[in-house]
């Protein structure tokens, strides 16, 4: 599978790298504005591919992304240390609307997976600038803040985070909504398991595994600058399903029309990942509170998809 890159930043390039290193990708394409960046992480990778499988890398112009069944945008303004990623808006919204021509002229028949914050926003701007189909355009969503959650509650629990089906869904953000009600470490309910093992899931360790997951974000960009690995993997895994026709569920922050009293939104819920993109949503059952939860992260997405499409109208006049 043909993979472009626009972006050779932290995130890009750790992306590329991981779909090297996986052997996800049969040749990548990393675009830059800074065409010495992208020409310099290209050949660092190329040097790593005798080690992982015989897959290439270059770094190439928009005219290159010709054939690519996936384009992934990780371009715009990155978060810095006091920021929130709502705060990167307006000045993303003026790079997509750079960006995005340029993918639908060479690549149109392409998927687009968006990982420019703030994420579930900017899938809706690629959506609108793009006029692709809602299957073909999504955001990495919350993919990575479920393996977050995962890996917490496998720490917690002295089990590998691969064997527990826990979800985080709504804004990739602060009203992002951990999901414990439907939580399972195998077939078995999550705080059951908690019980029988002498590891309950108290109040205080629930809060403390839900502020370390909601802000896993903040914590990494003030210790080294960015996240970079945790989203690459995400947007492997991702790819992966694509390439391999999957059908695989991920929370990647889809399209609705109408979700939880909100309207024309990008957020993220379970989806069926495969060749085509998204082959269908899913809608899962969770309690009451975590409904709440829900609709007040998906009036904010709404209030902020709002915004954007403003200032995509403002730019064109």
């Amino acid at each position: 599978m043909k993979i472009g890159i626009i972006g050779a930043g932290g995130v890009g390039s750790s992306t590329a790298f991981a779909l090297i290193m996986r052997g996800v990708a049969r040749k990548i394409v990393l675009i830059d504005q800074n065409k010495s960046r992208a020409e310099a992480e290209a050949e660092d990778i190329a040097h790593a591919t005798p080690f992982a499988y015989a897959n290439k890398i270059k770094a190439g112009t928009y005219a290159d992304l010709k054939g690519a069944a996936v384009v992934i945008i990780t371009a715009g303004i990155n978060q810095k240390p006091g920021q929130t990623r709502n705060d990167l808006l307006a000045a993303n919204v003026k790079i997509f609307e750079d960006i995005i021509p340029q993918i639908i002229t060479h690549a149109p028949d392409t998927i687009l997976i968006i990982a420019t914050n703030p994420v579930d926003i900017m899938t809706s701007v690629a959506l609108k600038i793009s006029g692709f189909p809602t299957n073909r355009v999504f955001g990495s969503g919350t993919v990575l803040d479920t393996a977050r959650f995962r890996t917490l509650l496998g720490y917690h629990l002295g089990v590998s985070p691969k064997s527990i089906h826990a979800n985080v869904l709504g804004e990739h953000g602060d009203s992002e909504v951990l999901i414990w009600s439907n939580a399972l470490a195998g077939t078995i309910q999550i705080e059951q398991l908690a019980q029988s093992i002498n590891k309950p899931l108290t109040l205080e360790i629930k809060k403390q595994i839900d502020n370390n997951v909601r802000n896993a974000a903040y914590h990494i960009i003030n210790g080294k600058g960015s996240t970079t690995f945790g989203i690459a993997g995400a947007l492997t895994r991702i790819c992966q399903a694509i390439n391999s026709n999957e059908y695989a569920i991920l929370n990647v922050s889809s399209f609705h029309n109408e979700i939880e009293d909100s309207h024309n939104i990008c957020i993220s819920m379970p989806c069926i990942i495969g060749k085509r993109g998204i082959h269908g949503n899913l809608y899962p059952t969770f309690s009451e509170d975590e409904h709440q939860q829900l609709r007040k992260s998906a009036n904010i997405i709404e209030q902020l998809s709002k915004t954007a499409m403003q200032y995509i109208a403002t730019n064109k006049s």
